[in-house]
């Protein structure tokens, strides 16, 4: 009996190990995250060269993202697992911050960690995210931040592949792809 429940206890703990919260579809704006087609909307603040500190205020970024892609970004909601752009995405380009445009995962760097997140085991270099503790829901797991522009990406944990051993685990709505030429 166990053995033939062991493929979904598995499953069950590697989604609630990979989970950002505890109802995914949970935020303020009461309605899920899977904004697939969502074209995002560049602003005077959105760029790809320049690597320097926008700080505005939430009001601010309100009026410039999307409802979905804000609640993740500035609210640190997640997407549900295995229904993000990016999850099982393949392309070779680099990934950027849907908020400001920041590089931030080279696609060499991803990997199928096969928790329904866009996974990679490193960033594109070591400023383009910062970490935040992050102690809610009673767990302890490091956030990973934009270092642009501050806007919630995902989390990392230490289960990731060589030669890291990292896994950050990020939402598709808070990246953008763009393809090799």
């Amino acid at each position: 009996m166990l053995l033939r429940n062991l493929p979904i206890l598995s499953l069950t703990l590697l989604l609630m190990h990979c989970n950002n919260h505890p109802d995914t579809s949970a935020h303020s704006h009461d309605r899920p995250i899977n904004d697939m087609n969502n074209e995002i909307k560049h602003h005077k603040y959105y760029s790809r060269t320049d690597t320097s500190k926008v700080t505005i205020p939430d009001s601010v970024w309100a009026t410039l993202l999307s409802d979905d892609l804000y609640a993740v970004a500035r609210e640190a909601a997640t997407e549900r697992a295995f229904t993000g752009k990016y999850w099982d995405y393949e392309g070779n380009g680099t990934y950027y911050c849907a908020a400001c445009g920041n590089a931030l995962f080279r696609s060499e760097s991803k990997f199928a960690s096969g928790c329904g997140w866009p996974s990679f085991f490193e960033s594109i270099r070591p400023a383009a995210v910062v970490y935040k503790a992050d102690n809610s829901y009673n767990m302890i797991r490091t956030e990973v931040l934009c270092g642009r522009c501050d806007a919630h990406l995902g989390h990392i944990f230490d289960d990731g592949p060589p030669p890291t051993g990292k896994r950050f685990c990020m939402n598709s709505i808070s990246l953008e792809f763009e393809p090799l030429p």
